[in-house]
């Protein structure tokens, strides 16, 4: 049930109340990076985003050697362990990496990927692994069956394939796959839109998707599975200039953040800014707010109050 009210304008200018907002897709921000950061980065990170109006988190680890993503997930743990009710709750890792296909490695190591079996995921395999992203096509069956066993949400991303039989949503529509195509074999892109049972995520910063592809997701999908993503870096509200991820040196100019070749590596903008962009072309609903609760099943108290502009006016618990 959509719990999204929609109310009279008072004297606040508050028009509306949503749930808090969820984060399924960030490498990052605030100048912490997930795949270096300590428990205590973490922990400061997830305070600053309860303050933005964030009341859950996935944090996203990008490709990186094997040794170093199985710390990096002891790292998330151990801040989810010490996590207080001031804080963006940590709900799981999402692994964007290693089991990739090279065609579309995006700002991805490709030399760090492996084939996606269940051999190569056990090497990092942890219960606090709760989203995959993978190239379904290069993936062996058994794989996908035991991702599922386990609860983990499957989505097809850095892929060529357009079978989604297995998967649960699709990372970041139109960046790193197969797109739109009225050849005979499948694209990536194309079965999301045209399939309703998936969901889809979409980074709606203005620079990723242009206005085009944009209202044809939001009118081929239905409603209720549009997940806002921002897939955010590090020098995300920072200062951060010059970076390196994804063992690439990075460079943000303000309004992109790329390597030296011009791939973009990621956003640099929180979710909150992304609503108020889609806003200003009349694309925001309080549905997409309320989808991520309904795919991973979560219950986190707290409301956001909004104005008819999607400005946040006040965060209650």
């Amino acid at each position: 049930m959509n719990i999204s009210k929609i109310l009279p304008i008072d004297t606040k200018g508050i028009v509306m109340k949503t749930k808090l907002l969820v984060e399924q897709h960030f490498h990052g921000c605030y100048g912490v990076d997930f795949n270096k950061a300590t428990s205590e980065d973490i922990l400061d990170l997830s305070y600053k985003m309860r303050k933005e109006g964030f009341g859950a988190i996935f944090p996203t680890l990008v490709t990186d050697t094997i040794e170093n993503i199985k710390k990096q997930i002891g790292v998330i743990k151990n801040a989810a362990s010490k996590q207080t009710s001031e804080m963006a709750r940590i709900c799981g890792i999402h692994l964007e990496g290693i089991f990739l296909n090279p065609q579309k490695k995006g700002i991805h190591n490709q030399f760090q990927f492996l084939p996606p079996t269940i051999d190569n995921f056990k090497l990092i395999e942890d219960d606090f692994i709760k989203i995959v992203t993978l190239a379904p096509e290069l993936a062996q069956k058994d794989l996908l069956e035991y991702l599922h066993k386990k609860g983990i949400k499957i989505q097809a991303g850095h892929c060529m394939g357009g079978d989604l039989t297995n998967c649960d949503g699709v990372t970041h529509i139109f960046n790193a796959m197969s797109g739109v195509t009225h050849k005979q074999e499948p694209s990536t892109a194309l079965s999301a839109l045209t399939d309703p049972n998936i969901y889809t995520e979409i980074i709606a910063d203005g620079v990723h998707v242009n206005d085009k592809a944009l209202k044809l997701l939001f009118i081929s999908k239905p409603e209720n599975k549009i997940i806002l993503v921002s897939d955010c870096l590090p020098c995300t509200h920072s200062n951060i200039k010059q970076f390196m991820f994804a063992d690439k040196p990075i460079t943000f100019d303000g309004e992109k953040a790329t390597s030296s070749d011009g791939t973009l590596a990621g956003s640099s903008k929180l979710l909150p800014d992304i609503i108020k962009i889609l806003a200003k072309k009349n694309l925001m609903k309080p549905q997409y707010i309320e989808n991520p609760y309904n795919y991973h099943k979560l219950n986190i108290s707290g409301e956001i109050e909004w104005d008819e502009n999607y400005n946040m006016i006040n965060i209650t618990k």
